[in-house]
């Protein structure tokens, strides 16, 4: 081989050494740890069973995503036993907000919504499952501004065209666009207790600073975040909550999924680093597979 031709593949060899290792510096590269649960509304009912269980009609109008079963009278059995129109179809779980209306009109989201399971702890790879039958309600119908701008998770408040981090429903969004929320749950549960009197003291949130749970809440589980989006635009003068003012948004979870689903989802895109759709299937590092089969199921 001519010194000429040893040089050339010298320099090939070269270039291809520097793409591989840049490839797996760019596979190292952690800048997400989350999966989607993306579910569409399924209806409205002024039921909360979690403040106000059995208790039909007792509560303001709230919204509910997922599982089409959702009362007043529900528990985590009857859930199981109902179904879902998440796209992954064992995530039985409820989820619920307050309802959108402008004026006297109901506003509800009518395209799928879009929850996300995240780490909320700088170790993303110590989250573990949310246990069977878990749940609780984020935020507070009776916040006042302050408390909602000031509350310990990341508040993205409210969204719309170049609008952000609104801690009201803004009174103007371009024609066009679309009012989003997004507001972040506590990701530290304390170990022993499924709910709590308040439905929020069995959970925590990390501490700012150093994203580590608290000691008396030492177990993290996946950081909930919601982002809801609602078709209305131009004039919000007349836009609000069903309980009140855009700062008293709050939401609620009741945990239903199929543990070893929902483990498997965990395992591979929050503690794997990745940023799954609800396949946990992260387009740009498509070589770490799925966690779920193309049915959007655990394969058996």
């Amino acid at each position: 081989m001519s010194r000429k031709l040893s040089a050339l593949a010298a320099a090939a060899a070269l270039v291809t050494a520097f793409v591989v290792v840049t490839q797996a510096q760019a596979d190292d590269l952690v800048t997400h740890h989350e999966f989607q649960a993306n579910c569409s509304v399924t209806h409205h009912l002024p039921d909360d069973p979690i403040v106000l269980p059995g208790l039909p009609g007792a509560s303001h109008l709230h919204t509910f995503l997922g599982n089409p079963t959702t009362n007043a009278r529900t528990t985590t059995d009857s859930l199981r036993a109902g179904q879902t129109n998440c796209k992954t179809p064992d995530d039985k779980s409820a989820y619920w907000f307050p309802s959108v209306y402008n004026g006297d009109q109901l506003i509800p989201p009518d395209f799928p919504q879009v929850i996300y399971y995240k780490s909320g702890i700088l170790k993303y790879q110590d989250v573990v499952p949310f246990p069977p039958g878990i749940r609780f309600v984020v935020g507070s119908p009776s916040a006042t501004q302050e408390q909602f701008r000031t509350a310990p998770g990341a508040v993205e408040g409210w969204e719309c065209g170049d609008s952000f981090h609104n801690y009201d429903i803004p009174a103007w969004c371009p024609p066009g666009t679309q009012l989003n929320i997004r507001y972040q749950a506590p990701s530290c549960w304390n170990g022993r207790d499924l709910d709590s009197a308040d439905h929020k003291s069995h959970m925590a949130y990390p501490d700012r600073a150093t994203l580590v749970c608290p000691s008396s809440h030492p177990v993290a589980v996946p950081m909930l975040e919601f982002k809801m989006a609602f078709p209305v635009s131009g004039d919000m003068s007349r836009v609000r909550l069903s309980s009140g003012r855009g700062y008293t948004w709050h939401y609620d979870f009741m945990n239903a999924w199929d543990a070893p689903t929902q483990a498997a989802l965990v395992r591979h895109c929050v503690n794997g680093g990745l940023q799954c759709d609800p396949r946990g299937y992260d387009l740009y590092k498509p070589h770490r597979g799925a966690a779920l089969g193309p049915d959007y199921r655990l394969p058996r």
